[in-house]
């Protein structure tokens, strides 16, 4: 499992990543353009730690799991037919985009616990890539989604992600 922090960390990229394809898609339903990128891209922060937060039984007095840590909640076809659905809804539903950024931020969680020899539950069974222990290389991780939110920024058509392109003429 990724430290709370890189989960956090993750998950503004995962908002970013939501934000950039909504606003590629056509923002929100209707009306509400802004408010659909803005709302994915809260959502994608908050889904980051969903598959934690959602095992919890918040209507006890006691706070104890409902559900075994890494089960139903870390199960990536639940996540994955989540951001499909909700993708698909993209400019149908005032929900949707919401929705999606909530996927988009689950699915970042599970790739960031993946590399722990504890694994995720991707369709039946729990799968790991086995590279590393809990809280060790959270650094990569976060580096890795930050990555990958600008390149999805950048052919989104996000403006400004072409910042980096002014780097080629520096000379050193």
């Amino acid at each position: 499992m990724a430290s709370s922090n890189a989960h956090h960390a993750t998950g503004f990229a995962a908002g970013i990543i939501a934000a950039a394809l909504v606003l590629h898609n056509g923002g929100g339903h209707g009306g509400l353009f802004y408010m659909g990128v803005l709302a994915s891209f809260v959502a994608g922060v908050a889904g980051s730690t969903a598959p934690d937060w959602l095992e919890v039984a918040w209507w006890t007095r006691k706070r104890r799991l409902w559900i075994a840590h890494r089960t139903l909640t870390h199960w990536g076809i639940g996540w994955l037919a989540l951001l499909g659905l909700s993708y698909h809804a993209l400019g149908h539903s005032i929900y949707a985009a919401a929705a999606f950024g909530f996927a988009c931020g689950g699915l970042m969680h599970l790739l960031a616990d993946w590399p722990n020899p504890l694994g995720v539950p991707w369709i039946a069974a729990r799968h790991s890539l086995n590279l590393w222990n809990s809280g060790h290389c959270d650094l990569i991780v976060v580096a890795a989604s930050w990555v990958a939110a600008w390149f999805v920024g950048r052919h989104a058509g996000l403006p400004g992600m072409q910042g980096l392109e002014m780097l080629k003429h520096l000379r050193f």
